[in-house]
């Protein structure tokens, strides 16, 4: 069976007052919080297993969450006394993965999407999947004729970049690349690009977003109920 690893250690500083006295994965979304969404979406994709590395607030997340027994699934937990990045967070929570695979997010998305084809990906020549989405304007855009007359207007129309969606599927492989305190991001992705042992997959007509402002939350709040029916 594949296991998740949940990035929940974060301080949430942009979401401040709201993660003053509850970690960011805490916060609710209709009642419920971040990390209850996730695990039922990880749940519809038959990850039953699941490992919380925890560091700010972690006595809030073991008194929420427990030992997932509540929820369905088996939840381990890997503590870290000190912010050790992302990359270390994922090189400390391995000691609880034994399977070939595994699947890490972090622990402020809301998405629909299927981890299939992150896991298709992986072969023995690619030890890391990694999902893309088109990144969306954070403003509408105007767009012009010659004499400077409006012709039309997009509200917050997605771009013709990509992103990283914070949601991968890694070979234990992985280990080798990973710092002991780091990010992913800086340490060990520009070296497996190198290799040409890192690939992603680009997800369209899908939903995802980072909670990263009350804005956030207050835009995923109106559509959450209908991402989770269609997933």
């Amino acid at each position: 069976m594949v296991k998740a690893i949940i990035l929940a250690g974060g301080y949430g500083k942009r979401l401040i007052p709201l993660t003053l006295e509850k970690p960011k994965p805490l916060i609710e979304i209709k009642d419920k919080p971040i990390l209850q969404w996730q695990i039922e979406w990880l749940i519809k994709q038959n990850i039953k297993e699941i490992v919380l590395a925890v560091g700010y607030l972690k006595s809030k997340i073991f008194e929420t969450i427990g030992d997932g027994s509540k929820f369905g699934v088996k939840i381990y937990y890997s503590v870290e006394e000190e912010p050790l990045g992302t990359g270390g967070a994922i090189k400390k929570a391995m000691r609880y993965i034994d399977e070939d695979i595994f699947i890490v997010l972090n622990g402020d998305i809301i998405t629909n999407l299927s981890l299939k084809p992150l896991i298709e990906n992986i072969n023995k020549d690619v030890i890391a999947s990694i999902a893309l989405v088109q990144m969306r304007s954070p403003y509408g855009i105007i767009q012009i004729d010659k004499e400077n007359y409006i012709t039309e207007f997009k509200e917050k129309p997605l771009l013709d970049y990509l992103i990283n969606a914070g949601i991968y599927v890694f070979n234990k492989e992985i280990y080798n690349y990973l710092p002991d305190k780091g990010d992913i991001e800086v340490h060990t992705f520009p070296e497996l690009a190198k290799e040409r042992k890192i690939k992603g997959v680009i997800y369209k007509d899908i939903y995802w977003k980072s909670i990263d402002s009350i804005k956030d939350l207050e835009e995923v709040s109106k559509v959450i109920d209908q991402i989770y029916s269609l997933s």
